[in-house]
Protein backbone atom coordinates (compact mmCIF):
# COMPACT_ATOMS: atom_id res chain seq x y z
CA UNK A 1 0.00 0.00 0.00
CA UNK A 2 1.40 3.60 -0.91
CA UNK A 3 1.09 6.45 0.48
CA UNK A 4 -0.15 10.14 -1.31
CA UNK A 5 1.09 9.79 -4.69
CA UNK A 6 1.95 12.82 -6.53
CA UNK A 7 -0.38 14.24 -9.76
CA UNK A 8 -3.31 12.20 -7.63
CA UNK A 9 -5.31 15.07 -6.00
CA UNK A 10 -8.99 14.94 -4.37
CA UNK A 11 -11.26 16.80 -5.97
CA UNK A 12 -12.54 19.89 -4.59
CA UNK A 13 -15.36 19.27 -1.68
CA UNK A 14 -15.93 22.96 -0.50
CA UNK A 15 -16.33 25.83 -2.75
CA UNK A 16 -16.29 29.31 -1.06
CA UNK A 17 -17.87 32.51 -2.82
CA UNK A 18 -16.56 35.68 -2.77
CA UNK A 19 -18.55 38.71 -4.57
CA UNK A 20 -16.77 40.30 -7.25
CA UNK A 21 -17.46 43.67 -6.52
CA UNK A 22 -15.32 43.42 -3.14
CA UNK A 23 -12.23 42.87 -4.14
CA UNK A 24 -10.89 43.15 -0.42
CA UNK A 25 -11.95 39.91 0.34
CA UNK A 26 -10.35 37.73 -2.63
CA UNK A 27 -7.08 36.88 -0.56
CA UNK A 28 -8.94 36.34 2.82
CA UNK A 29 -10.84 33.84 0.52
CA UNK A 30 -8.22 32.29 -0.41
CA UNK A 31 -6.72 31.65 2.43
CA UNK A 32 -9.79 30.23 4.28
CA UNK A 33 -8.57 26.69 3.34
CA UNK A 34 -11.19 26.31 0.78
CA UNK A 35 -10.29 23.66 -2.12
CA UNK A 36 -11.54 26.70 -4.78
CA UNK A 37 -12.82 30.17 -4.72
CA UNK A 38 -15.58 31.15 -6.71
CA UNK A 39 -15.67 34.97 -7.44
CA UNK A 40 -19.37 35.86 -7.79
CA UNK A 41 -20.34 37.87 -10.53
CA UNK A 42 -24.12 37.09 -10.39
CA UNK A 43 -26.15 37.42 -7.11
CA UNK A 44 -23.83 38.67 -5.06
CA UNK A 45 -23.50 41.81 -7.27
CA UNK A 46 -25.88 44.80 -7.89
CA UNK A 47 -26.98 45.10 -11.37
CA UNK A 48 -25.12 48.73 -11.63
CA UNK A 49 -22.07 47.70 -10.22
CA UNK A 50 -21.59 44.84 -12.63
CA UNK A 51 -19.43 46.27 -15.01
CA UNK A 52 -17.37 47.71 -11.48
CA UNK A 53 -17.44 44.24 -10.28
CA UNK A 54 -15.75 42.76 -13.87
CA UNK A 55 -13.32 45.65 -13.56
CA UNK A 56 -11.95 44.51 -10.13
CA UNK A 57 -11.51 40.83 -10.66
CA UNK A 58 -9.84 41.51 -14.17
CA UNK A 59 -7.38 43.12 -12.28
CA UNK A 60 -7.16 40.61 -9.38
CA UNK A 61 -6.61 37.86 -11.63
CA UNK A 62 -3.24 35.64 -10.88
CA UNK A 63 -1.86 32.74 -12.63
CA UNK A 64 -0.64 31.27 -10.34
CA UNK A 65 -3.70 31.49 -7.86
CA UNK A 66 -6.71 30.53 -10.51
CA UNK A 67 -10.18 30.95 -9.31
CA UNK A 68 -13.79 29.84 -10.15
CA UNK A 69 -15.93 32.80 -11.57
CA UNK A 70 -19.92 32.11 -11.34
CA UNK A 71 -20.61 34.62 -14.49
CA UNK A 72 -23.95 35.33 -15.74
CA UNK A 73 -26.46 33.93 -16.95
CA UNK A 74 -26.89 33.15 -20.84
CA UNK A 75 -29.13 35.93 -22.03
CA UNK A 76 -27.96 38.58 -19.51
CA UNK A 77 -26.47 42.11 -20.60
CA UNK A 78 -23.59 41.20 -18.99
CA UNK A 79 -22.89 37.53 -20.57
CA UNK A 80 -20.57 38.28 -23.34
CA UNK A 81 -18.36 40.81 -21.41
CA UNK A 82 -18.03 38.11 -18.67
CA UNK A 83 -16.79 35.09 -21.01
CA UNK A 84 -14.31 37.45 -22.42
CA UNK A 85 -13.15 37.97 -19.02
CA UNK A 86 -13.02 34.72 -18.29
CA UNK A 87 -10.68 33.75 -21.03
CA UNK A 88 -7.58 35.09 -18.51
CA UNK A 89 -5.49 32.47 -17.55
CA UNK A 90 -6.26 33.31 -13.66
CA UNK A 91 -9.57 31.96 -14.25
CA UNK A 92 -9.44 28.31 -13.59
CA UNK A 93 -13.13 27.22 -14.40
CA UNK A 94 -16.64 28.83 -15.22
CA UNK A 95 -19.48 28.54 -12.86
CA UNK A 96 -22.38 28.85 -15.52
CA UNK A 97 -26.18 29.70 -13.44
CA UNK A 98 -29.40 28.88 -14.87
CA UNK A 99 -28.14 26.57 -17.34
CA UNK A 100 -31.19 25.21 -19.31
CA UNK A 101 -29.72 23.55 -21.99
CA UNK A 102 -26.68 22.86 -23.93
CA UNK A 103 -26.59 26.05 -26.22
CA UNK A 104 -25.32 27.99 -23.44
CA UNK A 105 -23.00 25.31 -22.45
CA UNK A 106 -21.14 24.91 -25.79
CA UNK A 107 -20.98 28.85 -25.91
CA UNK A 108 -18.92 28.75 -22.42
CA UNK A 109 -16.73 25.82 -23.36
CA UNK A 110 -16.25 27.51 -27.25
CA UNK A 111 -15.39 30.63 -25.75
CA UNK A 112 -13.31 30.78 -22.97
CA UNK A 113 -11.89 27.13 -23.24
CA UNK A 114 -12.05 26.63 -19.40
CA UNK A 115 -14.07 23.79 -17.83
CA UNK A 116 -17.53 24.40 -16.77
CA UNK A 117 -19.66 23.63 -13.92
CA UNK A 118 -23.20 24.12 -15.06
CA UNK A 119 -25.86 25.28 -12.35
CA UNK A 120 -29.16 23.10 -12.16
CA UNK A 121 -31.43 25.33 -10.59
CA UNK A 122 -34.50 25.29 -12.67
CA UNK A 123 -37.31 22.69 -14.10
CA UNK A 124 -35.94 23.39 -17.23
CA UNK A 125 -32.32 22.92 -16.08
CA UNK A 126 -33.50 19.48 -14.48
CA UNK A 127 -35.65 18.34 -17.79
CA UNK A 128 -32.45 19.14 -19.80
CA UNK A 129 -29.80 17.85 -17.15
CA UNK A 130 -28.73 14.77 -19.26
CA UNK A 131 -27.99 16.49 -22.12
CA UNK A 132 -25.89 19.33 -20.10
CA UNK A 133 -23.70 16.85 -18.38
CA UNK A 134 -22.69 15.09 -21.63
CA UNK A 135 -21.42 18.69 -22.94
CA UNK A 136 -17.63 17.86 -23.58
CA UNK A 137 -15.56 21.03 -20.78
CA UNK A 138 -18.48 20.07 -18.27
CA UNK A 139 -16.45 18.84 -15.18
CA UNK A 140 -19.29 19.25 -12.65
CA UNK A 141 -23.10 19.76 -11.58
CA UNK A 142 -23.65 22.32 -8.93
CA UNK A 143 -27.41 22.22 -7.27
CA UNK A 144 -28.72 25.61 -6.95
CA UNK A 145 -31.32 24.59 -4.49
CA UNK A 146 -32.71 27.95 -3.64
CA UNK A 147 -33.76 29.02 -7.20
CA UNK A 148 -35.05 25.85 -8.10
CA UNK A 149 -37.39 25.91 -5.16
CA UNK A 150 -38.43 29.53 -6.24
CA UNK A 151 -39.26 28.17 -10.11
CA UNK A 152 -41.13 25.35 -8.96
CA UNK A 153 -43.28 27.11 -6.05
CA UNK A 154 -41.62 24.94 -3.31
CA UNK A 155 -41.85 26.30 0.47
CA UNK A 156 -38.80 24.47 2.26
CA UNK A 157 -39.33 23.68 6.07
CA UNK A 158 -36.12 25.54 7.45
CA UNK A 159 -36.13 22.89 9.94
CA UNK A 160 -36.55 19.77 7.86
CA UNK A 161 -33.67 19.15 5.73
CA UNK A 162 -35.03 20.47 2.54
CA UNK A 163 -36.79 17.49 2.10
CA UNK A 164 -38.74 18.68 -0.70
CA UNK A 165 -36.01 18.92 -2.79
CA UNK A 166 -35.04 15.61 -2.09
CA UNK A 167 -36.05 13.97 -5.54
CA UNK A 168 -34.22 16.30 -7.53
CA UNK A 169 -30.61 16.15 -5.89
CA UNK A 170 -31.27 12.62 -6.82
CA UNK A 171 -31.27 13.63 -10.59
CA UNK A 172 -28.34 15.37 -10.20
CA UNK A 173 -26.28 12.43 -9.05
CA UNK A 174 -27.81 10.05 -11.22
CA UNK A 175 -27.48 12.70 -14.29
CA UNK A 176 -23.48 12.90 -13.33
CA UNK A 177 -23.07 9.26 -12.68
CA UNK A 178 -24.56 8.40 -16.30
CA UNK A 179 -22.51 10.93 -17.88
CA UNK A 180 -19.31 9.85 -16.02
CA UNK A 181 -18.63 12.64 -13.94
CA UNK A 182 -17.87 13.65 -10.93
CA UNK A 183 -19.94 14.22 -8.18
CA UNK A 184 -21.99 16.90 -8.17
CA UNK A 185 -21.83 20.17 -6.02
CA UNK A 186 -25.10 20.72 -3.59
CA UNK A 187 -26.44 24.20 -2.93
CA UNK A 188 -25.19 26.73 -0.25
CA UNK A 189 -26.70 26.73 3.56
CA UNK A 190 -27.95 30.31 3.96
CA UNK A 191 -27.59 29.90 8.06
CA UNK A 192 -23.84 31.66 8.31
CA UNK A 193 -23.37 31.07 11.69
CA UNK A 194 -25.34 27.65 12.17
CA UNK A 195 -23.09 24.75 12.26
CA UNK A 196 -24.92 22.47 13.35
CA UNK A 197 -27.26 23.36 10.63
CA UNK A 198 -24.88 23.19 7.58
CA UNK A 199 -23.43 19.43 9.71
CA UNK A 200 -27.02 18.28 8.88
CA UNK A 201 -27.09 19.71 5.27
CA UNK A 202 -23.44 18.20 4.68
CA UNK A 203 -24.45 15.19 5.64
CA UNK A 204 -27.44 14.43 4.19
CA UNK A 205 -25.50 15.64 0.65
CA UNK A 206 -23.02 13.25 1.04
CA UNK A 207 -24.96 10.69 1.53
CA UNK A 208 -27.34 10.93 -0.95
CA UNK A 209 -24.08 10.54 -3.17
CA UNK A 210 -22.70 14.36 -3.43
CA UNK A 211 -18.94 14.79 -3.60
CA UNK A 212 -19.13 18.62 -2.31
CA UNK A 213 -21.12 21.94 -1.30
CA UNK A 214 -21.16 25.46 -1.79
CA UNK A 215 -20.08 27.65 0.92
CA UNK A 216 -21.15 31.32 1.68
CA UNK A 217 -19.03 31.91 4.62
CA UNK A 218 -15.12 31.31 5.35
CA UNK A 219 -16.83 29.37 8.47
CA UNK A 220 -18.41 27.02 6.74
CA UNK A 221 -15.76 25.63 5.16
CA UNK A 222 -14.13 23.36 7.67
CA UNK A 223 -17.18 22.02 8.61
CA UNK A 224 -17.95 20.93 5.08
CA UNK A 225 -14.52 19.61 4.16
CA UNK A 226 -14.56 17.48 7.38
CA UNK A 227 -18.00 15.88 6.17
CA UNK A 228 -17.00 15.27 2.51
CA UNK A 229 -13.61 14.33 3.53
CA UNK A 230 -13.04 10.28 4.42
CA UNK A 231 -12.27 9.68 7.93
CA UNK A 232 -8.61 8.21 9.32
CA UNK A 233 -11.50 5.11 10.06
CA UNK A 234 -12.82 5.00 6.54
CA UNK A 235 -9.34 5.29 5.25
CA UNK A 236 -8.08 2.20 7.17
CA UNK A 237 -11.04 0.21 6.39
CA UNK A 238 -9.80 1.20 2.97
CA UNK A 239 -6.56 -0.01 3.18
CA UNK A 240 -7.38 -3.16 5.52
CA UNK A 241 -9.88 -4.47 2.04
CA UNK A 242 -7.11 -3.84 -0.81
CA UNK A 243 -4.71 -5.44 1.40
CA UNK A 244 -6.68 -8.36 2.10
CA UNK A 245 -8.15 -8.43 -1.79
CA UNK A 246 -5.13 -8.09 -3.14
CA UNK A 247 -3.46 -11.27 -0.65
CA UNK A 248 -6.43 -13.35 -1.52
CA UNK A 249 -5.25 -13.17 -5.46
CA UNK A 250 -8.49 -11.21 -6.17
CA UNK A 251 -10.99 -13.96 -4.37
CA UNK A 252 -13.42 -12.99 -2.15
CA UNK A 253 -12.30 -12.46 1.42
CA UNK A 254 -13.60 -11.60 4.88
CA UNK A 255 -12.86 -8.64 7.03
CA UNK A 256 -13.79 -7.23 9.61
CA UNK A 257 -16.46 -9.88 9.16
CA UNK A 258 -17.67 -8.86 6.28
CA UNK A 259 -17.23 -10.65 2.93
CA UNK A 260 -15.55 -8.42 0.63
CA UNK A 261 -15.66 -8.75 -3.12
CA UNK A 262 -14.89 -6.70 -6.10
CA UNK A 263 -18.03 -3.88 -5.87
CA UNK A 264 -16.72 -3.68 -2.31
CA UNK A 265 -13.23 -3.67 -3.39
CA UNK A 266 -14.54 -0.68 -6.22
CA UNK A 267 -15.85 1.06 -3.10
CA UNK A 268 -12.64 1.21 -1.20
CA UNK A 269 -11.15 2.29 -4.10
CA UNK A 270 -12.74 5.03 -4.14
CA UNK A 271 -12.56 6.09 -0.99
CA UNK A 272 -9.13 6.16 -1.10
CA UNK A 273 -8.90 8.31 -4.34
CA UNK A 274 -11.37 10.48 -2.45
CA UNK A 275 -8.35 11.04 0.30
CA UNK A 276 -5.92 11.44 -2.47
CA UNK A 277 -3.90 7.90 -1.73
CA UNK A 278 -3.70 4.63 -3.86
CA UNK A 279 -3.86 1.53 -3.28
Amino acid sequence: MNGSTPGLQALPRAYLFVPADRPERFAKARASGADAVIVDLEDAVAPEAKARARDALAAALDESAPLVVRINAAGTPWFDDDLELCRHPGVAAVMLPKAEGIDAVCTVVETTFKDVLPIIESARGLQEIHSIARVPGVIRLAFGSVDLALDLGIDCDPDGAEIELLAFRSQLVLGSRLAALAAPVDGVSTAIHGVQRLQVDAERSRRLGFGAKLCIHPQQVATVQAVFAPSPQRIAWARRVCEAFAAAGGAAVAVDGQMVDLPVVQRARAVLRDAGLSA
